[in-house]
């Protein structure tokens, strides 16, 4: 269940929380990454130290490995992984998508040969919802194809139509399942699909609205189209979703994405980039990002950030961060990984303190 706490007046942000079995949600919310049932470099106890509050697992990898049937007699992915937060699951639609070599896309669903072992699987609408659910996600995604950049109008457009017939068969699948077993409060998010067309984008809205969905995600953005189309089509996709339902900007982004997004009414995000830039020696303060590799670095005794909360920014120094980075040191990765994350949930408190102040307008400026 959403709930819709205030809107700022001078834009379109929105504070609300949502509520899961596995917790309360306060958004807007980032969601860090655990691809395979784990955020890289993160161990599960320091992301609660962080205040995190649901994270995502993927539906592709985690049906590959180590099987959902095994996560589900292991007692779920909350018990597997042991996160006692919420857990949102991709549908595993973006990785079927960017492995286009892989796979044959037909209106059953995708056959595609997993990426480990070569072994040969067929992903339907149905059975994506089975796997979600034997994975035990407090929030699942419908199947959807996502449409890649550049695309013609008329691939965009058959793209998103294919979508929105797997969207109701999704939908579909969720009724039944909630009939047979019990409505346990999990919830099923629909994918406005339609590339960067605004009226294949508001046809695939006014077909997700009649089918119920907890909430909506704005889908296929972030593929390699322009930043600006990007936003001009978050600024007219966001307005037109259910108000009293959250919305998901799937896989973006910056700092400045999510900002901008915000203010055009998006409640949740996720990105790999604050834990993939971690490792890669790129990290987020408040006077703009940091390569922790530069040799202007080596001799600095003071805080990556002085005014970062992170528990790394009040012990450690550039000049150390940098020495473990050079020599390779695992440890490099969690340190780096803490404080991106820190980054990002501190800029989600601070945006939901503006709302819940009518300050946001203000703070964005």
């Amino acid at each position: 269940m959403f709930e819709l706490l205030c809107k700022d007046a001078a834009t379109g942000a929105r504070r609300g929380r949502l509520h899961t079995p596995h917790g309360t949600v306060e958004t807007p919310v980032f969601m860090p990454v655990g691809t395979a049932g784990a955020v890289k470099a993160m161990p599960m106890g320091a992301l609660e130290a962080l205040d995190a509050e649901i994270i995502l697992g993927n539906t592709y990898h985690l049906y590959l490995r180590p099987g959902h049937e095994r996560i589900r007699a292991l007692g779920g992915l909350h018990k597997f992984n042991s996160w006692r937060g919420a857990i949102l699951t991709d549908s595993g639609g973006y990785q079927v998508f960017s492995h286009r070599d892989l796979r044959a896309i037909s209106e059953e669903g995708v056959r595609f040969a997993s990426h480990l072992d070569g072994s040969r699987s067929l992903f339907t609408p149905e059975n994506v919802v089975d796997i979600q659910r034997a994975l035990g996600a407090d929030v699942a995604m419908v199947f959807d194809e996502c449409t890649p950049w550049p695309a013609s109008r008329a691939d965009a457009e058959s793209s998103m139509e294919r979508s929105m017939r797997w969207a109701k068969r999704c939908a579909d699948r969720w009724g039944r399942a909630k009939a047979e077993e019990g409505d346990d409060g999990r919830m099923l998010f629909g994918i406005v699909q339609g590339g960067v067309h605004p009226d294949l984008r508001r046809r695939s809205v006014e077909a997700l609205l009649p089918l119920g969905f907890d909430g909506v995600a704005i889908g296929g953005l972030s593929v390699g189209e322009p930043k600006e189309l990007m936003y001009e089509t978050v600024e007219a996709t966001a307005p037109q979703l259910p108000g009293d339902r959250p919305r998901y900007l799937m896989g973006v982004g910056t700092p400045e994405d999510i900002v901008r997004a915000v203010a055009a009414g998006v409640d949740m995000f996720d990105c790999v980039l604050p834990t993939r830039n971690a490792r890669n020696g790129h990290l987020f303060t408040g006077a703009g990002r940091v390569s922790i590799k530069n040799a202007a670095h080596a001799g600095d005794g003071g805080p990556l950030d002085a005014d970062c909360p992170c528990p790394v920014c009040r012990r450690y120094s550039r000049a150390y961060l940098r020495h473990l980075f050079m020599s390779g040191e695992h440890l490099y990765a969690v340190y780096a990984t803490v404080h991106n994350l820190t980054f990002y949930l501190d800029l989600m408190r601070k945006i939901r303190q503006a709302i819940e102040l009518g300050k946001f307008g203000d703070w964005l400026r």
